[in-house]
């Protein structure tokens, strides 16, 4: 027993040590209190329940995990869901997570990825209440709202209730990008929403109800605890990376641009130490940095491992850049197209997921600007801003 808590705490410190570096990247962040913060608005609902916790490795009330905060508060926890990333949020993306015994609080933990991405009857068979505590980062194929989805749509169908702990929007202060066509839905892309949509989970979760989008348009039993201090204007820096990859910011801040290039033969830095921040490949025409891939934790098999490779740093831009340009950056993307040596194999089939329609790839191979196709958007941005409208619970950007 004391080898294993010395263990823990050894995992703690090495955790929080990082998390702390994380959250200092650019100094304080605004006086917000989250959802789960709030214990008081939401312990007396969970009282002779039997509680299920939807959670990763972002799921504090300031230096303790929800876990073991509501343990301590002799909250009857049954059973942790793992997301992407699983419980501990240090899995490769796109990895497969297995079900297992939390070593240090001996609950079961369901994975929620691979073939078994939404609870079933028996998963949540003693099950009177799921929570759902996860911090997001706004953007369509960041999977947590996926994993959402999926949450809301077993509880509708079992008739269990949701509660959902909200956390602010690093990326909630824009909308942007193509919105998802029908065709090309995947666990990146579940529904007809711009890469960046600007709602918070609670919010999502009322657009998901409110227009009648689950499956066979079930009614999930949703309550919910707001964040205090928060509206989508706030620039609020997140005090624990979301994701093995998303390190910083800057990261967190690039990600609905970079990610594009997973579609694509290019490293975006996985195996690295700025994976989102830096584009290349071996052999780029363009760029003046070098890097080289290497197999780590969280990026276990990363494009070009061990190899060279020259491209662009996107680390150099601060915080103010992108508050100032609100927008996805499509310049860069197209600039590597343009010089990559073999453009019939530069856009993967995996890109039109990402992009949830093939027009982005062929309005670049047509040689349209980023103004352009920028323009392309606004109709149907615009219909989705006054649906959004409805379902706002956070003083708006605009």
């Amino acid at each position: 027993m004391m080898r294993h808590s010395f263990i823990f705490l050894l995992f703690l410190k090495i955790f929080l040590s990082d998390q702390i570096a994380f959250a200092q990247q650019f100094g304080p962040f605004p006086i917000v209190k989250t959802g789960a913060e709030q214990t008081e608005k939401y312990l007396p609902q969970l009282k002779d329940k039997r509680i299920a916790l939807v959670v990763n490795a972002t799921s504090y009330i300031n230096n303790t995990h929800l876990v073991d905060s509501l343990l301590s508060l002799g909250v009857n926890l049954k059973k942790i869901f793992a997301p992407e990333h699983g419980f501990r949020g240090n899995a490769d993306a796109g990895s497969d997570i297995s079900n297992s015994i939390d070593s240090i609080t001996k609950l079961q933990i369901v994975s929620l990825y691979g073939n078994h991405k939404k609870p079933t009857a028996e998963d949540l068979e003693n099950i009177d209440v799921v929570i759902y505590d996860i911090q997001d980062v706004g953007v369509r194929f960041y999977t947590y709202i996926s994993t959402l989805q999926y949450v809301m749509e077993a509880c509708g169908e079992n008739k269990k209730q949701l509660l959902i702990l909200d956390r602010p929007n690093p990326n909630g202060w824009y909308i942007d990008g193509p919105l998802l066509e029908k065709k090309f839905e995947s666990f990146v892309g579940m529904q007809a929403i711009p890469i960046v949509y600007a709602m918070t989970p609670v919010e999502y979760a009322l657009f998901l109800n409110g227009e009648k989008l689950l499956k066979d348009s079930v009614q999930c039993q949703i309550t919910y605890v707001l964040c205090n201090g928060y509206d989508h204007s706030v620039k609020y820096i997140l005090p624990r990376k979301p994701s093995p990859n998303l390190t910083n910011m800057t990261a967190v801040y690039l990600y609905p641009s970079t990610c594009l290039f997973e579609g694509t033969p290019l490293s975006v830095g996985r195996g690295t130490d700025r994976p989102f921040q830096i584009v290349g490949y071996p052999g780029s025409k363009i760029g003046k940095i070098y890097f080289t891939p290497h197999s780590k934790t969280g990026a276990s098999y990363p494009v070009f491992a061990n190899e060279q490779c020259k491209g662009i740093d996107l680390s150099i831009y601060n915080d103010g850049f992108f508050f100032e340009q609100k927008k996805i950056f499509l310049n860069w993307l197209i600039q590597f197209y343009l010089t990559y040596p073999d453009k019939s194999i530069f856009f993967t089939s995996y890109f039109d997921k990402l992009a949830g329609t093939e027009k982005l790839k062929t309005d670049i191979i047509t040689g349209k600007s980023d103004f352009m196709i920028h323009q392309e958007w606004q109709p149907d941005l615009l219909k989705f801003k006054e649906t959004r409208k409805k379902y706002l619970l956070y003083k708006d950007f605009e």
